[in-house]
């Protein structure tokens, strides 16, 4: 993704006139910028529907639930796959959400978000899916991503949702010294990235997340990240009646959710917050713990936290890093060691086992027990393909890349097996 960006003033005339009482001075600027295009409030809020399986061209997020792991298509929807049998997935739905990047689901219950609205999605039986809820503009500044040479202008949110953009020439006319009309800048805006017998049979509780996630379920509350310096907490105890309960504000860039306990782990692009949660409505900080500026997902166990730092499109003058860092005394989190990466992205832990997406150097699986000693205990790994995040869980390890969908068993460590794949096909016209 390009991340500078090009201003073309192609022209600029200063203009005088005089009126009746006085002369006045008006400058009129031409430009090329990303204007908008826009979906009616009525058009998007009607939209989510259910649709037969559909390939999988820009996989995203995934999560897993009850046997079924749902996985996001970029901006689009959910990919729902029946992984009763790891070795055999098997594709069942997809459900149309527009804008849609990240999920939780509790009970049966799938909160999603949607552009600028979270929505609940009863999905008692999967092939039946039905919105039951919504919450308008829990994240207000959501917008697709335009074309990063250029500007962002021309915007009016009352005219409905941003749902693309279009680059054009823009003319505004302006008195000297006053701010150019409808003009965005980029910082003010969140850029998006088994047979059934009558309906599935859905456990209480929540499902497992991957590292990359920025929705947090803790009981009946959702923790989510609204904006970048924005976490709220809604209440979704009745998901036809979900309210926004707590809002704090944060002086840093978040990006990651990980729940542990009554802890809450936020990634930021500059170091680790953490959040005591025990009362979800009131989450307090209690330690923080800083580090360079990169991408930052985080997973953690009783005493350890684990972090990848990398460089990136919004995540530069920083290191490709693994941290290890210790949390045993929960005010005073501090850095055991640091391991190089190549490019590291998602992980995940079960029990002595750590496992790294590194990017386009494939996934890699250490013995951690040792947290001095990690970087020396490779036990696999598999090079060649983009790694993005993983889900580790009861033997079986499912990751998304950029070529697919993976499973492996890793009940024998040594002897880790892929049981399968989803390839990923590309664009979908």
């Amino acid at each position: 993704m390009k991340t500078s960006v090009r201003l073309l003033l192609t022209v600029l005339v200063m203009t005088a006139f005089l009126s009746s009482c006085s002369d006045k001075t008006v400058e009129r600027i031409t430009y090329e910028a990303n204007v908008p295009v826009y979906l009616s409030f009525n058009e998007f809020r009607t939209s989510f529907a259910k649709s037969d399986p559909v390939e999988i061209s820009h996989p995203g997020k995934i999560y897993f639930k009850d046997n079924f792991l749902f996985v996001n298509e970029v901006g689009k929807g959910i990919h729902v796959i029946d992984n009763s049998d790891p070795a055999n997935p098997v594709k069942k739905a997809f459900y149309e959400i527009m804008g849609n990047v990240d999920m939780a689901i509790r009970g049966n219950i799938l909160f999603a978000d949607s552009y600028i609205d979270l929505v609940a999605i009863d999905i008692s039986d999967i092939e039946d899916p039905v919105e039951i809820g919504r919450i308008e503009n829990v994240f207000p500044e959501v917008v697709p991503e335009g074309d990063g040479w250029y500007p962002y202008a021309m915007v009016d949110k009352a005219q409905g949702v941003i749902v693309d953009w279009e680059v054009r020439t823009v003319t505004e006319e302006r008195e000297p010294g006053s701010s150019w009309n409808g003009h965005l800048y980029r910082g003010e805006m969140m850029f998006l990235a088994s047979s059934f017998d009558g309906g599935a049979k859905w456990s209480a509780g929540a499902g497992t997340a991957g590292s990359m996630a920025r929705f947090m379920l803790n009981d009946k509350y959702l923790h989510l990240i609204a904006h970048p310096w924005m976490m709220k907490t809604v209440d979704v105890a009745e998901a036809e009646d979900m309210s926004i309960v707590d809002s704090i504000n944060v002086s840093r860039n978040m990006e990651t959710l990980f729940l542990l306990g009554e802890k809450l782990f936020v990634g930021t692009t500059t170091g680790l917050l953490i959040y005591d949660v025990t009362d979800a409505t009131r989450p307090g900080l209690i330690s923080h713990y800083d580090h360079i500026t990169a991408c930052d997902p985080v997973v953690a166990n009783e005493n350890y936290a684990y972090v990848t730092l990398r460089t990136g499109t919004r995540c530069a003058n920083g290191q490709n890093l693994l941290e290890v860092i210790d949390i045993s005394s929960i005010t005073s989190p501090y850095l055991v060691k640091s391991y190089p990466m190549y490019n590291p992205h998602g992980l995940g832990i079960d029990g002595d086992l750590l496992f790294v997406c590194d990017g386009t150097a494939g996934l890699k699986v250490y013995d951690k027990s040792d947290p001095l000693d990690i970087i020396n205990r490779k036990i696999a790994h598999y090079p060649g393909f983009f790694t993005y995040d993983v889900i580790p869980m009861d033997g079986t390890l499912m990751l998304v890349g950029e070529e697919g969908i993976y499973q492996y068993d890793y009940s024998d460590p040594q002897n880790i097996v892929e049981l399968s794949q989803i390839p990923i096909t590309g664009d979908e016209e």
